[in-house]
């Protein structure tokens, strides 16, 4: 068994046009303040990381590390969360995930579909050239729209949603496998791949492809009312990224899981800072041991309540603390006999 690397954390939330959040020198600084070892790197904020020159330079991937190593701080994966989205946008979010794009895209979906695509082909070398194991992603949607059957589906709907979702994202596979590198989809609402039954069917429909993995955040498990710990077992070879982040779910006689159209801080399912919600992450931390799960503890931090910088100082020692240095020995070792190949005969009367 291994023991789980941490305490990452996304960067995602944090940067900003205010030191230190607008470098990845300040930003840097001010997570391995707080205890952190990693960061997760978000691919499409020009003020943190270039993508395209870490895709292309060897040089510039070993400064970014080697600046992040003067601060105790690894890379644990680039995301690109916002450029997988793009793969496979509804027209009904057109405009809402528009301002994901680089300017020069937007307002053509073609165009900008096919950018998002190139993201990604850069971010699998980008991957490779950081020594990377495995890249955060989005599989973006063209079935979510109907995901309650009401209206009712016309027949082969989902299935021929599916099978477009997996045209587009074979390619970008075979992209990730020529690197080295997993591609870990997380598993979301709003994203066509939003569970195990929906991962299934992509999954098949690539042919089981060695590089089709997932990224798993309880807290999507909790707003949907999923078992987050059976999850584990039945999917753990293929979870290659872990974000930690809870949430909490506490249905009334006005609202439950769809929420109501309710403001975060309203609804029934809403995502808190750790130690604030439902998520057992004493369970989860000891199925992520038993399975030997080989990356890295990464805090995404969300909160309805509670203000950024607080969940991140929070963050870095709740995970720490739930980490469990896994065992190099069987507990009762000190009572064991040897192989005796005629006792074991004898025991058994043979």
């Amino acid at each position: 068994m291994r023991t789980i690397k941490g305490p990452g954390i996304f960067l995602a939330q944090f940067a900003g046009d205010a030191a230190p959040f607008d470098s990845l020198d300040g930003i840097a600084d001010w997570a391995a303040g707080l205890g952190y070892k990693g960061v997760q790197i978000p691919s499409w904020d020009a003020r943190l990381f270039d993508l395209a020159a870490a895709a292309d330079s060897k040089d510039y991937c070993d400064d970014i590390a080697g600046r992040l190593a003067e601060r105790g701080l690894v890379i644990t994966e680039l995301s690109t969360h916002l450029q997988g989205q793009l793969v496979a946008v509804h027209p009904a979010y057109d405009a809402q995930f528009d301002a994901f794009a680089a300017p020069h895209v937007r307002g053509d979906p073609a165009t900008r579909q096919r950018w998002a695509v190139e993201q990604l082909g850069l971010a699998a070398r980008a991957s490779r050239n950081l020594g990377l194991a495995a890249h955060a992603t989005f599989s973006g949607a063209l079935a979510w729209p109907y995901f309650y059957p009401w209206p009712q589906r016309p027949a082969g709907l989902v299935e021929d949603a599916f099978d477009e979702l997996a045209r587009r994202w074979r390619p970008i596979l075979d992209r990730f496998e020529d690197n080295g590198v997993d591609l870990a989809f997380e598993i979301h609402p709003g994203e066509d791949l939003h569970d195990g039954v929906t991962f299934e069917m992509f999954l098949d429909r690539v042919g089981g492809h060695a590089r089709a993995n997932m990224l798993y955040d309880p807290s999507h498990f909790v707003l949907q009312q999923l078992d987050y710990l059976a999850f584990l077992d039945i999917y753990n070879a293929r979870v290659k990224c872990f974000h930690v982040k809870d949430a909490e779910f506490t249905p009334s006689g006005r609202s439950g899981v769809y929420g109501g159209y309710q403001s975060w801080v309203d609804r029934p399912g809403r995502f808190r800072s750790l130690g604030d919600g439902q998520v057992d992450f004493k369970a989860i931390f000891s199925k992520m041991a038993q399975y030997d799960f080989p990356g890295w503890a990464v805090l995404e931090w969300e909160c309805a309540l509670k203000h950024p910088e607080q969940g991140a100082a929070e963050g870095a020692p709740f995970i720490a603390d739930h980490i469990i240095c896994v065992t190099e020995r069987a507990f009762d070792d000190f009572a064991a006999g040897g192989a005796d190949r005629a006792l074991n005969a004898r025991l058994m009367g043979i």
